[in-house]
C-alpha cells in the first residue's frame, strides 16, 4: 500500500506505534537495577506521567496510580530480593530465559542463546560488552525489551519514509510469540509465589499486565503480516534461516 501524505492511516498508525515503543522503553528501564534516577522518578509521578498516556492509547486505560517505594534502599532491596537473591544462590524469579528450563524446549542454554541472538545480530543490535558499560545477557528480560523497543522504532521510520514496514513486524511477531511473552508468563507465574520480598508496586503490576499486553501486540501483529511460523528446527541456529522473512 502506498501511503499518501494526505492520509491520515500514517499518523495513526505511529501514534499508536509510538506509544507500543514507550511502553516497552519504560518496561525496560524498569526491569533494570534500580537507580537514584528510578526511585525519583517514582515519587515524583514523571514514570506515571509518561506510561499513563501510551497505555491508555493501547488498551483504553490509564496506568493505574500506585505507591513509590519509600526510598532507593527500599527499592533496590525489593529489587535484589525478588530478581537476584533465593535458596542456594538462585534467583527466586530469573529475569533470564534461560533460567527457566521449561523456556528451553529441548536446545541448551547456549544454542538457545544463539537463536535469541540470530534475532538481534539480523538487525545490527547487540548487547552491551566490556567498556560499554556491562556484560547484558541476550536473553535478559531487559534485552528482549529493548530489542522490541528497537523493531517499533524501526517500523515508525519505515512508515515515515514510506518502506515497507512488514520486516519490522515479522520480527516483532516471531520474537514476542518465541522468547518474550514466554519469558513474562513465566516471571508471572514465579512471581505468583514470591510476592512478599518488597518488590515495588510499578513493577508488580508490570509483571500482572504485560504478558497479557504482548499477546495482544503479538495477535495484531499477525493480523497485519500473518500468523508466525513455527521454528524451522531445534538447531543451534534455526532462527538465523528464518532471516529472510523478515526482509
Amino acid at each position: 500500500m502506498t501511503l499518501s501524505a494526505t492520509s491520515p492511516a500514517p499518523l495513526v498508525d505511529d501514534e499508536r506505534l509510538a506509544a507500543r515503543e514507550t511502553v516497552y522503553r519504560l518496561a525496560a528501564a524498569l526491569f533494570g537495577y534500580p537507580l537514584a534516577e528510578t526511585q525519583q522518578a517514582l515519587e515524583d509521578g514523571r514514570l506515571r506521567e509518561a506510561l499513563s498516556p501510551a497505555w491508555q492509547t493501547l488498551t483504553g486505560e490509564p496506568w493505574p496510580v500506585l505507591p513509590a517505594s519509600p526510598d532507593l534502599d527500599a527499592l533496590q532491596v525489593g529489587y535484589t530480593n525478588t530478581f537476584l537473591n533465593g535458596r542456594r544462590g538462585k534467583p527466586r524469579v530469573p529475569l533470564t530465559a534461560n533460567a527457566h528450563e521449561e523456556l528451553l524446549g529441548g536446545l541448551t542454554p547456549g544454542n538457545y542463546l544463539l537463536n535469541v541472538l540470530a534475532f538481534y545480530r539480523h538487525f545490527g543490535l547487540q548487547t552491551a560488552q566490556g567498556d560499554e558499560g556491562h556484560a547484558e545477557e541476550p536473553d535478559h528480560l531487559v534485552a528482549m525489551l529493548e530489542f522490541c523497543t528497537l523493531l517499533c522504532h524501526l517500523e515508525r521510520q519505515a512508515l515515515a519514509y514510506e518502506r515497507d514496514p512488514a520486516p519490522y513486524q515479522r520480527a516483532q511477531r516471531d520474537f514476542i510469540a518465541r522468547y518474550l511473552e514466554p519469558l513474562l508468563s513465566a516471571v508471572k507465574q514465579r512471581y505468583a509465589k514470591a510476592r512478599e520480598h518488597g518488590l515495588d508496586p510499578t513493577l508488580a503490576h508490570l509483571i500482572e499486565v504485560l504478558p497479557d499486553w504482548v499477546r495482544e501486540q503479538q495477535a495484531l501483529l499477525s493480523t497485519q503480516v500473518g500468523p508466525c511460523p513455527q521454528p524451522r528446527s531445534t538447531g543451534a541456529y534455526s532462527e538465523a534461516a528464518t532471516g529472510s522473512m523478515w526482509d
